[in-house]
């Protein structure tokens, strides 16, 4: 007997143009043998709006996140980052359709969400690995916190009219003290995220690496820097704040952090795997996610990367 093959859909079902797609991917799914999983209360808004799809199946219930072959993701990089959160600790890769505005992460649009089913139903698509961080807060040298991050790490002031003094230390050396509104602490994936909009450098996912980027700092060596994968980042909140920081992990896992607390960043033993639909390469994605303007490029089509003619 061929063993049962499961697909997990993470959507936001609280928008009515999720929850169609969700109904429409679970239909696709069932027509051809497979059963649908979902979790949470997805599973009851989907039924509702769908009582015909009764054997669509209940993550943590009759399904669990190792009997997953893959997760199909609506909506925009939050989802994204919330399917991750979901499958933490299990291999199965996110195949993301883009139901949101800019969604970096995600593989497809809405327009192609039949074509990107049938494609997850031939398995045709590979799967690629981006480095995370495994985050701890320590409170006199004892770990308080601990949890991880596929985007970034962000120490942030707590009160909006208190600054936040804070001391940064790589590879276990102190390097610069200032105020500022806060620190985020960066893979290649976030380089696009938080880190970007705060004027981080964009590091393509091919490359190993972490990144720090003040946010609002009161110095003026206070760059933003770019370490190797081995190094390791850590943001000590300074006595001589005036309040309390806290820590944000891809803006869905928070911790407040006294004065004192140092938050240490290293990078994770356990990647999130991403299904990809097509091998183009990073720079073409950036142009059609930003909307980049390219008009006027007169590159030959015959170049090979590193050469010219």
């Amino acid at each position: 007997m061929t063993e049962a093959r499961h697909i997990l859909i993470v959507a936001h079902t609280g928008r009515a143009d999720s929850l169609d797609a969700a109904v429409q991917v679970c239909r696709q799914l069932l027509g051809a043998g497979i059963r649908p999983v979902l979790y949470g209360d997805e599973y009851a808004e989907v039924l509702e709006a769908a009582p015909d799809l009764d054997l669509v199946e209940l993550l943590g219930s009759t399904v669990q996140t190792s009997d997953l072959e893959l997760v199909i993701v609506l909506g925009g990089d939050g989802t994204i980052l919330r399917a991750a959160e979901l499958t933490r600790g299990c291999p199965v890769p996110l195949l993301g359709v883009n139901l949101g505005h800019v969604g970096f992460l995600a593989e497809s649009e809405r327009e192609d969400l039949t074509e990107t089913v049938t494609r997850a139903l031939a398995r045709d698509y590979t799967v690629e690995e981006r480095l995370t961080l495994n985050v701890r807060v320590k409170v006199d040298s004892e770990v308080v916190y601990e949890t991880w991050a596929l985007n970034e790490a962000t120490v942030e002031k707590a009160s909006r009219e208190r600054m936040l003094e804070v001391v940064i230390e790589v590879d276990g050396r102190p390097l610069l003290s200032f105020g500022c509104d806060g620190v985020v602490m960066s893979t290649p994936t976030g380089s696009t995220a938080y880190a970007f909009s705060a004027g981080g450098p964009i590091v393509w996912p091919s490359v190993d690496a972490l990144l720090l980027v003040p946010l609002s700092p009161h110095a003026l060596f206070a760059r933003p820097l770019v370490v190797g994968p081995d190094s390791s980042f850590a943001v000590e909140v300074l006595d001589r704040t005036q309040g309390t920081g806290v820590l944000w992990c891809d803006g869905r896992r928070a911790h407040d952090l006294p004065r004192g607390a140092r938050v240490v960043v290293r990078r994770s033993n356990e990647p999130v795997r991403l299904a990809r639909l097509s091998q183009g390469p990073f720079t073409d994605r950036l142009v059609h996610k930003f909307n980049l303007p390219v008009t006027g490029w007169r590159g030959p089509a015959d170049d090979v990367a590193g050469q010219t003619t």
